[in-house]
């Protein structure tokens, strides 16, 4: 993993920076969020080296695996001569860095370049916590809206202005092992799963497996884990081609479409094809050690089915109830606001994010789909196995429901947790835990947003 920077303690509003009442209420907000705003961390004055280069800051929340390829590709591209020398920040994941992120825009020492989450940029744009991206410029760069998919695109605009540009997707997947398909008689001609169409199918195919393994036929592990439950829950609830619309007061939700999902996950959760009360660590061990057949998980975990050893394969989830579907997310590149950009900083940065998507080919061996589809498209990235296998996964994929709460890192999952893990772990009424999460988010709705 990359060195973490150690970040400077700075007075969060210096002198002649200009913040407002209504900036200042924001960060305050934002620290409410779990990180204290007496201070900021250090980001970028316009520097330049003795050599010449434009120094940037970038800041991100890519750790274990994912902070280690992401520290290669930054090598990658500073060797690339391209005017710029970048140097890493790395935070902690979730409340922590985008409290940070939010009162180092607020106080006037916003880093260059930051990633987030595609699904919390409805809640920061309106706030003026980052700057949109000029278009023409990032063409100039060799980076265009045509070479992304269009609902990756799409979440990255708010008001006609684009204010994130996707590295990747990462949506919920399915792996599974090989072997155990071979021997349960479930893989297709083509030595790839046999299609899977219809709920009862599945459950066929999964029982099919435990036999063969003796254990259970899915790893899926969800307990005291709101984001694990709340993938595998909106995946099913979007194959019905349901809506989940948060911008009126009330949250406009399809009951028939979740009290379904939920039933069926319960199905899943019978102590035969998937323990009833597994957490996530237990899950990945378990579908590792070759001790079930198929496994629920995001794309981020492919080097560790690697690492193990195990042969097998990945594909989008199975499309159980008519719409293809998956959850995802994106980690995408924003500009935090700054008050007087340098021009010459600025297209610095620009050039260092079309670098980093036009080299993510690297991103993409780790398992992320790369947002930059010339890379998806070239002859490499479908050489890449399971990658080309699941990549249609970000063709179908379906971001958190937008409202400022919601999003990777936000509590949003956690009331999911709160109001409905007895039906996944006592089998309470679906109706019942689903009412009580919407009337949780009802409240949410009625709270003003804080930017």
């Amino acid at each position: 993993m990359a060195p973490h920077r150690v970040a400077r303690t700075r007075a969060a509003f210096p002198q002649g920076s200009g913040i407002t009442r209504r900036q200042m209420l924001i960060g305050s907000l934002a620290a409410a969020g779990g990180v204290a705003a007496a201070s900021t961390l250090a980001g970028c004055a316009p520097t330049a080296s003795a050599s010449g280069l434009s120094q940037l800051a970038y800041w991100h929340l890519l750790s274990g695996g994912d902070g280690i390829n992401m520290a290669g590709l930054v090598d990658k591209v500073n060797a690339l001569d391209h005017g710029y020398e970048a140097t890493q920040t790395v935070l902690a994941w979730g409340a922590p860095y985008y409290t940070k992120l939010a009162m180092a825009s607020v106080g006037g020492r916003s880093p260059d370049v930051a990633i987030m989450h595609a699904s919390r940029v409805a809640g920061y744009a309106p706030g003026g916590l980052l700057d949109p991206w000029d278009l023409d410029l990032l063409a100039e760069f060799g980076v265009q809206e045509s070479d992304f998919l269009e609902r990756v695109w799409a979440k990255g605009g708010l008001d006609g202005r684009q204010f994130s540009i996707a590295l990747d997707s990462h949506p919920f997947i399915m792996m599974y092992n090989l072997d155990v398909a071979d021997q349960a008689g479930v893989l297709g001609a083509d030595g790839q799963l046999a299609p899977i169409e219809s709920p009862d199918q599945f459950l066929e195919v999964a029982r099919a497996m435990q036999a063969v393994t003796g254990k259970h036929g899915l790893s899926y592990g969800y307990l005291g884990d709101g984001a694990q439950m709340w993938r595998l829950f909106y995946t099913l609830y979007k194959q019905h081609d349901a809506d989940f619309d948060l911008s009126g007061k009330t949250a406009s939700v399809d009951e028939d479409a979740a009290v379904e999902s939920l039933e069926f996950i319960q199905q899943l959760l019978d102590g035969t094809i998937c323990t009833p009360n597994g957490d996530y660590g237990t899950a990945v061990s378990e579908f590792m050690s070759g001790e079930s057949g198929m496994f629920f998980t995001g794309v981020w975990e492919l080097p560790t089915a690697k690492n193990s050893g195990l042969a097998f394969d990945a594909q989008p989830i199975p499309t159980l109830f008519g719409t293809p579907a998956a959850y995802a997310d994106s980690h995408a590149f924003t500009l935090p606001h700054q008050s007087s950009p340098d021009p010459e900083q600025r297209r610095a940065s620009y050039q260092f994010v079309a670098d980093l998507l036009q080299n993510s080919l690297g991103w993409a061996e780790a398992g992320h789909i790369p947002g930059f589809q010339p890379v998806v498209q070239s002859t490499e990235y479908q050489a890449l196995l399971p990658q080309a296998h699941y990549a249609g996964a970000a063709e179908i994929l379906n971001y958190d429901p937008e409202a400022w709460f919601t999003g990777s890192g936000s509590d949003f999952q956690n009331y999911f947790l709160e109001t409905v893990q007895g039906v996944y772990l006592d089998g309470s009424d679906p109706a019942d835990g689903f009412a009580a999460f919407v009337r949780r988010v009802n409240v949410q709705l009625a709270k003003p947003n804080p930017v």
